[in-house]
């Protein structure tokens, strides 16, 4: 499932980078979560609990984010599983800045298996898409403050 998105920031890059390189901020904007834990450089271990349709569950994920080129891109993967199943999915973060504003582009692939793919397949790209415009509705808001 391909997921894509684009969100202005009434900021420059280098500070809006900043914020998606905040674990505490992330881990607050990341709708579901309830832990999220630095194991290494760029790497992390969370607990989300998330919902697809009438599928709900705990979600044990790693995060990492490769490939650095701040204040302009990065590869960020996801892994997590729980009993409704399984996703994994991985992303390219791109920051473009035009006068003094920061657009942040998205073009990623996910895959989910298990319950949660059977019961919630229709409805993934939308909750996807979703929790994407949550997150980065969220962030922001961070940044503007």
């Amino acid at each position: 499932m391909k997921v894509s998105g684009s969100y202005l920031f009434q900021a420059p890059a280098p500070k809006v980078w900043a914020t998606l390189m905040d674990p505490v901020v992330i881990s607050r904007c990341l709708p579901g979560c309830e832990t999220m834990d630095r194991v290494g450089d760029d790497q992390y271990q969370a607990v989300l609990s998330v919902g697809i349709g009438p599928i709900r569950g705990r979600y044990q994920a790693k995060i990492a984010i490769h490939d650095k080129i701040p204040p302009q891109s990065y590869r960020l993967v996801l892994e997590g599983t729980g009993p409704a199943g399984f996703a994994m999915g991985e992303a390219l973060v791109t920051l473009v800045e035009q006068e003094g504003k920061a657009t942040v582009q998205v073009e990623g692939d996910a895959q989910a298996g298990g319950p949660v793919a059977r019961v919630g397949q229709r409805m993934m790209g939308s909750a996807a898409k979703m929790v994407l415009d949550q997150f980065f509705g969220c962030l922001q808001k961070a940044v503007s403050n």
